[in-house]
């Protein structure tokens, strides 16, 4: 299932493929793991706000996320280059919900209430590879901050 989801990301296919409404969730649940894991330290706090934000993404129960993410992170290990993952994304991701995407990634880069560096570094890439301006980032991530009652770094 892993191996069929990464070929269809990242298979040189002409023309990018839409996902299934599954296989894209389970794509942007592989992100948000990459950003959990960027700075190397990927603790419970960050598991359970990936939970979170997955069931709250598509209504799915505690234990239908909790499958979710370990699966997410099973692909996450597997996919190396973020550049192109991120990409496929893109190509296969309506514009409108990019932005729920880049918000989900804040939330997890907050679950420990502060931000690192290289989380950060790894959401602006990944903005700009969505199609998402700084400044629409840094407005994201001043919703999200609102939302979860953190004060502005």
């Amino acid at each position: 299932m892993f191996k069929d989801l990464l070929t269809r990301l990242m298979g040189d296919e002409p023309g990018p493929r839409p996902l299934t409404g599954d296989d894209a969730e389970l794509a942007i649940a592989a992100l948000l793991v990459r950003v959990a894991r960027a700075d190397d330290h990927y603790d419970e706090a960050e598991r359970q706000r990936i939970d979170r934000v997955l069931a709250c993404r598509r209504g799915l129960s505690p234990h239908e996320a909790r499958e979710r993410r370990v699966e997410a992170e099973a692909i996450e290990a597997e996919a190396a280059d973020t550049v192109r993952f991120t990409r496929q994304i893109k190509d296969r991701i309506a514009l409108e919900d990019r932005s729920g995407v880049l918000a989900a990634m804040w939330e997890v880069a907050y679950a420990d209430t502060t931000r690192g560096p290289d989380e950060e570094s790894l959401i602006r890439l990944v903005a700009g590879l969505l199609g998402i301006t700084d400044r629409e980032s840094a407005q994201i991530r001043q919703g999200v901050l609102a939302r979860m009652g953190l004060q502005p770094d």
